[in-house]
């Protein structure tokens, strides 16, 4: 018997950042971590050169030049314990949610809600945002929550297939998608040059998106996993004593320029890349986006979206290529083809490809 298959779709992205800009302060207090001139002088060369010109956090730059963020991190190696660390995500994640969602238009559509995704690898508490999404949107009780925890910045993708799927099973589904990230509560007292480019890179931010079967917006058409196995060790993320510790490689986007032409087939499920359009990357770094281009032998210019979000505000982790989405869609052309990249520990890749309706 012929059935009719269910199209979903990402309908609406809205996005938000906390109110401090912090990317002069965290140069500052990194440099003063920096016990030789020689790695402080080449400290300042890399920020230069990253692309980035402004990154937002909960935490308000302190004036005073021993302390930073509040009072939060302090120079002499006070730096805060895991639980102050999620107590303070605890405390901070609501009202990030809550400017995201609003500009979303949740207000009043709450009601409809019949899926709740959440993903964050920055902070966990129970009962957690999930019930406080619910609670302040009137969300009802049934909802089929679900959430995407510790993947990294890759897990926006994750989050969207699972919504996809949600669509898919029942065509009257309205599923909310929450990417809230609070990075900025993750710095670790060190000196070390390629640990501080790590921390030069993140920042806080939120996405809100509303998946439906209705067309309109970005129709999703497939979604891929690529791993690369004899990478795993090149990014990972690990809750420690004091905090969430990163391992960063910067072999990264050596590694990914020459993997992401192997994959390359699978991921736009037989298309060349000079059939896409519309390249959603997740800006990692400035040199990600350039191995990114680089290896798929992208024309200058298909990423702006993705450099212009790492120059306003840095590396999100999941948010961030949900940061992309959004831009993106502002100026799509309807039939316009897109493949959405995100990259996570493993090392490993979580792809959408998408069409602009």
């Amino acid at each position: 018997m012929w059935r009719r298959v269910t199209v979903p779709h990402i309908n609406r992205i809205a996005t938000a950042v906390p109110r401090h800009e912090v990317h002069g302060a965290f140069q500052r207090f990194a440099a003063r971590l920096i016990d030789d001139d020689r790695t402080r002088s080449a400290f300042g060369r890399l920020a230069l050169k990253s692309q980035i010109d402004a990154r937002f956090s909960v935490l308000e730059p302190d004036p005073d030049e021993y302390r930073t963020m509040d009072g939060f991190y302090e120079l002499e190696g006070r730096f805060p314990s895991t639980g102050a660390r999620m107590a303070r995500f605890e405390a901070d994640a609501p009202a990030l949610a809550e400017a995201a969602c609003d500009a979303l238009g949740l207000e009043g559509e709450g009601p409809r809600i019949t899926h709740l995704i959440l993903a964050t690898c920055t902070g966990f508490a129970a009962p957690g945002l999930d019930h406080w999404l619910i609670r302040r949107y009137g969300i009802p009780g049934h909802v089929e929550r679900t959430i995407v925890g510790f993947m990294g910045c890759q897990a926006a993708i994750n989050a969207l297939k699972l919504a996809r799927q949600a669509v898919r099973s029942d065509p009257s589904a309205r599923v909310l998608v929450v990417n809230l990230e609070l990075c900025s509560l993750h710095l670790q007292p060190a000196s070390d040059l390629d640990q501080l480019m790590c921390f030069l890179l993140f920042a806080d931010g939120c996405s809100a998106a509303l998946v439906t079967a209705e067309a309109e917006g970005l129709r999703m058409d497939g979604f891929r996993a690529a791993l690369v196995p004899e990478a795993r060790e090149h990014i990972t993320w690990r809750i420690g004593d004091a905090g969430f510790d990163m391992t960063l490689s910067g072999l990264v986007p050596l590694t990914l320029a020459r993997a992401l032409p192997d994959h390359a087939e699978a991921i736009l499920d037989g298309a060349a890349p000079s059939d896409i359009s519309l390249w959603a990357v997740h800006p990692g770094g400035r040199s990600v986006l350039d191995a990114v281009e680089n290896g798929l032998s992208l024309p200058d210019g298909l990423l702006e979206d993705s450099r212009a979000v790492l120059r306003e505000h840095g590396n999100m982790s999941s948010a961030t290529v949900m940061f992309v989405l959004r831009r993106m869609m502002a100026g799509a052309v309807p039939g316009q083809r897109g493949c959405a990249i995100a990259f996570g520990p493993g090392l490993s890749a979580e792809t959408m490809r998408f069409t602009a309706v």
